[in-house]
């Protein structure tokens, strides 16, 4: 484990829980939470990732530092053979996020990332329930209030709330309804300026066409006291939506509502040890390539916000 901050620890208690895997190695810049995970999980301790892959015979490695501390690490892994659940945003620019794809694909090792949502099994009942169904448009919101972390609050380190959390959001727009080929963005900072050190945009609103023909929206904003994100599909007769951990459908049948109580982020972990442990790369739904095209959709809206103009991707 590479990163031992909110998300790492998270990935660390449910490898822990993972009777095919074994935890060995964590590595961290901050020397106390290194100290502190050692004690609690018996493993060994770095402060540098190179120390560590040449110490360390790895068959798998979680990346879960920010985007912009990523460095060379995952080509390095890779060049090992060392298979790799990279949380996301897998990066901050599609030349480099590309190059590593190349390493990765070289080395034919598996890969994951941090798109745990798709993970959900109300998620696979949506997705079965439009394979048939002509989508018209898709409407997406990731709304919550200001992430305290130094880094999110700049553009150059997180690439902005679209790009490091409402990805969440515009991955699942895609898993549902497929690739975007434009995307028309507006972002301003309108309420938050009184943050010291922000740089960012508070509310953004992208406009999304897709290969398939439906036309989308995504809006998101750090700027609420409490937390609201969802996807809704609509097509002719029919209406789906995705909110949380719950699944209503509407259709010429009535209405019907499901709920979720899976850990998505255990059965992310548990996929991607049993795709190393068998070289099953099906049981992975969010592969490095997929997330990169996620990526690409973000970073091509913000391109957008910026010039003014459409993006065509």
């Amino acid at each position: 484990m590479v990163g031992t901050g909110g998300i790492g620890r998270v990935h660390l208690a449910n490898v822990n829980k993972i009777e095919q895997a074994q935890l060995v190695a964590v590595c961290d810049v901050n020397e106390a939470s290194v100290a502190e995970i050692c004690e609690t999980y018996g493993v060994a301790g770095y402060m540098d990732y190179e120390a560590m892959l040449a110490a360390e015979q790895l068959d798998a490695l979680f990346i879960c530092v920010p985007p912009f501390a990523q460095g060379t690490l995952v080509e390095q892994a890779a060049a090992r053979g060392i298979h790799l659940l990279v949380e996301k945003p897998i990066g901050l620019a599609m030349e480099e996020v590309e190059h590593k794809l190349k390493a990765i694909q070289d080395a034919q090792i598996l890969t994951s990332t941090g798109y745990c949502l798709r993970y959900l099994d109300i998620v696979a009942q949506a997705k079965a329930y439009l394979a048939n169904k002509t989508i018209a448009m898709v409407r997406g919101h990731y709304l919550t209030s200001f992430v305290q972390t130094p880094w999110w609050r700049e553009q150059a380190k997180s690439g902005g709330q679209l790009v490091e959390q409402a990805t969440h959001t515009l991955d699942m727009m895609r898993y549902l309804v497929g690739d975007v080929s434009k995307v028309y963005a507006n972002a301003a900072l309108r309420v938050m300026e009184d943050v010291p050190g922000l740089d960012i945009p508070d509310v953004t609103s992208v406009s999304l066409a897709f290969s398939s023909g439906a036309i989308g929206t995504l809006d998101t904003t750090f700027t609420q006291p409490d937390h609201r994100t969802g996807v809704e599909v609509l097509g002719k007769g029919f209406r789906l939506q995705i909110s949380s951990r719950d699944l209503t459908i509407v259709d010429a049948e009535g209405t019907h509502s499901y709920s979720s109580t899976l850990d998505f982020y255990l059965a992310q972990d548990a996929a991607f040890i049993r795709a190393v442990a068998t070289g099953d790369e099906t049981l992975i739904l969010a592969p490095y390539a997929q997330a990169l095209q996620t990526l690409k959709v973000t970073l091509a809206a913000n391109e957008s916000a910026k010039s003014g103009s459409p993006v065509t991707l």
